[in-house]
């Protein structure tokens, strides 16, 4: 289908897509990237079009959320751990042989380079669990985790119980987690369905159902005169996704989303918000050009991203 004709539909199905007015006093959020690794992705995998054999190193980006009243902090995905070779060994296996994943600075590192430590985030939230995204939750002894409920079903019975299994069963903390449930959120913008978080209107998280069970983005306030960034994880892993001049590569079985129908249908949300508000940053999990033009620039910690 043509690119326009995409828009239009969007355009007649899409939900009422304005975003709620900032209040007096409107708290919001500081916005840090992090660094938190880089891996290998081969273009043609993830993208229609594109050049074959053609691979591209992209970062796989942690971000720092600081409310701007009572200073709560909140890190958006821990990137991949330093010493990836405990993860399981499915895992390792496919940094050997595919992703050929490189740590120079986890996401502790970044914040303790900047003047924080694990022990001052209040809350870790995963956009999914994935092992480019899970870090290292260790050093986090003080966090509370926030993670979509559907996730859970990765985790059981997981490494090391099942040896091929992907994921360590151990990866969110026994009693520090919270798992929710997205069925009763309420609308935002294009999105069906987000929560308030600090249920002030600053920070909003979204289900973002497509790539992984579980899968969530945020979407935050940036500035109190109605300044907005949106975090969309692996909504999409290549920013011709978003604009819609590539579709998502491949078949149901070996495609990067679980539900490619169901990706491309929020990937549809996503270009939406983009156009219809210009003062909406978005930033993928593995956004090469966001990286490529601010990397040791002040929109890393301890500085931040400018707002829109």
């Amino acid at each position: 289908m043509h690119k326009s004709s995409v828009v239009s539909i969007i355009e007649q199905q899409s939900l009422d897509i304005d975003l709620p007015s900032p209040s007096g006093n409107q708290a919001f959020c500081n916005v840090s990237a992090l660094e938190a690794g880089h891996l290998d992705l081969l273009d043609e995998e993830i993208i229609t079009g594109a050049t074959p054999g053609k691979v591209t190193t992209v970062p796989s980006l942690s971000f720092l959320l600081r409310h701007s009243t009572d200073k709560q902090t909140l890190l958006f995905d821990l990137g991949i751990k330093k010493d990836w070779q405990n993860y399981p060994p499915t895992v390792v296996h496919w940094i050997h042989t595919a992703f050929h994943a490189r740590v120079d600075q986890d996401v502790a590192e970044s914040l303790v380079m900047g003047g924080l430590s694990p022990d001052d985030i209040n809350y870790v939230c995963l956009s999914h669990c994935h092992w480019d995204h899970t870090g290292d939750t260790r050093p986090f002894k003080n966090s509370t985790f926030l993670v979509g409920e559907a996730c859970q079903s990765l985790l059981i019975p997981g490494y090391p119980k099942d040896p091929k299994a992907e994921y360590l069963s151990n990866i969110l903390p026994e009693g520090r987690t919270v798992f929710y449930n997205p069925s009763n959120w309420e609308p935002i913008g294009p999105f069906p369905r987000a929560l308030d978080f600090f249920e002030d209107g600053s920070l909003y998280i979204i289900d973002a159902p497509g790539h992984l069970p579980g899968h969530i983005n945020l979407l935050a306030r940036t500035s109190p005169d109605g300044g907005w960034i949106y975090l969309a994880g692996d909504s999409a892993h290549h920013w011709s996704l978003l604009t819609l001049d590539s579709a998502i590569a491949g078949h149901s079985s070996d495609c990067a989303h679980e539900d490619k129908e169901a990706a491309q249908a929020h990937i549809l949300r996503i270009n939406a918000l983009m156009r219809q508000h210009p003062r909406v940053r978005v930033l993928l999990a593995h956004d090469e050009p966001f990286y490529a033009k601010n990397k040791d620039g002040p929109a890393f910690w301890p500085g931040k991203i400018e707002t829109l």
